[in-house]
């Protein structure tokens, strides 16, 4: 039984309106107003002289529930958007790792599936934890990034990103935050993500929705459960309008969907799923028994969704 034991969060405290990115974004002041009225995009959270490992290091350094227990650890694990986000020989996760004072944990990165790796990262781990066969042991997950590039800095007609970043500590105990289930779909076609041919990025704006959709659906499915079973779906923070037309399409109000942090953080990479969920519990938003699923779409491109129950 995978289970979520915590969930911490860090979020930069300089807060950068998109209009002070438009030159270094290259965005005219038209482009600038369609992603903030139409994708609902207003600011980002940076810190320009921080680091990777700074940024994760902030996220699990808030993780009540690791102190104590870090002998516990079995792996930690980088869920990376982009397969290279620092300069050789610099290796955050490990660095991490050793800081945190878990130097006897496996460590490694996944990325394939670029900001669905958050996900796939925590069903990998906990299946890990599960063939152990230790009930304590433990797992870190570590996600968001640094926006060091101009392809690291947004998507275009979609997204600005933000450096937010959470840690996921992963349990095999049922009276957490426990996973009911979890569906991923890669439409390898689109493998080019940023350089598609005109023709297949029409394609691929045509079958997202329903693509999205699918995945949700087969989470769903897979738990036996349906759509109004769920309190709230926790989704990753890139233009608001794909959430509402993802909304109409499967008829659920859009008031189920959190988007609270679209706003105000940006896209931060594999990070935002968690980020909505840690926001919604300290909301207290959530309540014992609700279910709720964590959606996302990985360039490339991966379409996963996971259910839990709290």
């Amino acid at each position: 039984m995978t289970s979520l034991e915590e969930v911490a969060v860090h979020l930069p405290s300089r807060r950068i309106p998109i209009e002070e990115l438009s030159d270094e974004l290259g965005l005219s002041a038209s482009e600038t107003k369609v992603y903030r009225r139409y994708h609902g995009l207003a600011e980002v959270r940076r810190e320009p002289g921080g680091t990777h490992t700074e940024l994760l290091l902030a996220a699990a350094g808030k993780l009540d529930a690791l102190r104590g227990r870090e002998e516990r650890v079995r792996y930690v694990v980088q869920a990376r958007t982009m397969p290279i986000v620092v300069p050789h020989p610099v290796n955050p996760v490990h660095e991490v790792r050793d800081t945190l004072g878990l130097g006897h944990a496996t460590a490694f990165a996944v990325t394939h599936h670029a900001c669905a790796s958050g996900l796939l990262a925590v069903d990998l781990v906990g299946k890990l934890l599960a063939s152990d066969g230790d009930p304590d042991a433990l797992a870190l997950v570590l996600t968001g990034e640094k926006t060091f590039t101009r392809a690291a800095q947004m998507v275009p007609g979609t997204a600005i990103n933000g450096e937010g970043a959470a840690a996921v500590l992963v349990g095999t105990h049922d009276d957490r935050d426990r996973m009911v289930s979890y569906a991923a779909r890669t439409h390898g076609r689109f493998y080019d993500c940023l350089s598609l041919t005109h023709e297949l990025s029409v394609e691929y704006q045509r079958i997202y929705i329903e693509a999205l959709a699918e995945v949700m659906l087969a989470a769903v499915g897979k738990a036996g459960l349906a759509l109004d079973d769920l309190t709230m779906i926790f989704p990753h923070n890139v233009s608001r309008l794909s959430w509402t037309r993802l909304g109409k399409h499967l008829g659920l109000p859009l008031e189920r969907f959190f988007l609270d942090n679209v706003p105000v953080t940006g896209h931060c990479f594999s990070a935002d799923p968690f980020i909505n969920y840690r926001t919604a519990l300290d909301l207290g938003r959530l309540r014992p028994g609700d279910r709720y699923l964590l959606a996302t779409v990985g360039l490339g491109s991966t379409f996963s969704a996971m259910l839990f129950e709290h």
